[in-house]
């Protein structure tokens, strides 16, 4: 086969495949939307969301908050699906 030939062939077997490609796409049949609308889920209130929020507001002042050394151990237990460890008891005063 000569350059040409070649070149032709190649031409035919790239118009083939758009023209079917393109017959393809023609005749699915699209998706109708539903009827009714889609409601927005609206997710629970997270009280350890909101409290990593503050953390972040204090910026590097919660480096030395205990709330969030507390908070943000609590975060890296879920996270990493660890139980929680039961704190220990506090020696109470008096005795």
């Amino acid at each position: 086969m000569d350059g040409k030939m070649l070149a032709r062939l190649g031409a035919v077997v790239f118009v083939a495949v758009a023209v079917t490609a393109a017959v393809i796409e023609m005749t699915r049949k699209e998706e109708m939307p539903s009827s009714r609308p889609a409601r927005l889920v609206e997710p629970q209130r997270d009280p350890l969301r909101e409290g990593q929020r503050r953390c972040q507001q204090l910026g590097l002042q919660a480096a030395g908050d205990a709330e969030c050394l507390a908070l943000w151990a609590e975060t890296r237990d879920r996270f990493l699906g660890r139980t929680p460890t039961p704190a220990a008891p506090q020696p109470t005063k008096g005795q």
